[in-house]
């Protein structure tokens, strides 16, 4: 019984219910981005928004409340690049010209080649007990909020406040697009050694 209960208070803490809603989202997001009213965008922008916080929330309170978990730590960087993947992909199926489309289709691979790529370094770094050597460095966190405010921008697109949201937003892309490289070289760069065999 006792067992039943800690995996239920595991799994049932605050930090992991904002990251399983972060998850169930998803097909709102995308219903919403595709719904054919003039607010939708706004609608889109706000879940959107809405996941960008509780992203930064989760990880504020698990430590806050001493809720770390190993589920929680597996989950939260899930649903992060889950959510950001279907944006980048929405957002890049709906410009209305190929130009358009190839103009953002170079960021958006990138920042999703990188996820992939660096989710693979960690796992294989943490099976060989040197996780550490790739923990989430400045540039990274730098590079996310560019990410998250282009996306937002993006998903908005219509002027605001006089704004070129679109306009900012591809701009903020690229920026993302660019830090990520460099993030991604800075994690290479410390795991080289263990890549090539050598001990730290």
């Amino acid at each position: 019984m006792r067992s039943v209960l800690d995996r239920k208070t595991v799994l049932y803490n605050i930090p992991n219910i904002l990251t399983l809603l972060r998850i169930a989202l998803i097909p709102v997001f995308v219903v919403f981005f595709f719904t054919p009213f003039s607010w939708s965008n706004i609608a889109a922008t706000s879940i959107f928004a809405f996941a960008a916080i509780t992203d930064w929330l989760d990880g504020y309170l698990a430590r806050k409340l001493g809720q770390l978990t190993a589920f929680g730590a597996f989950l939260d960087p899930v649903a992060d690049k889950l959510m950001v993947a279907v944006a980048l992909i929405l957002l890049l199926t709906s410009n209305p010209t190929p130009f358009d489309r190839s103009l953002l289709a170079l960021p958006v691979a990138v920042v999703i080649g990188r996820e992939i790529a660096i989710s693979a370094l960690r796992e294989w770094m943490a099976e060989v007990g040197e996780r550490t050597q790739v923990a989430v460095s400045v540039i990274g966190k730098i590079k996310t909020s560019a990410q998250m405010l282009a996306i937002g921008f993006l998903l908005y697109h219509e002027p605001l406040a006089e704004l070129p949201t679109a306009e900012i937003g591809f701009v903020l892309l690229y920026l993302a697009a660019f830090l990520t490289l460099w993030s991604m070289l800075i994690y290479t760069k410390a795991a080289w050694p263990i890549l090539m065999g050598k001990s730290r």
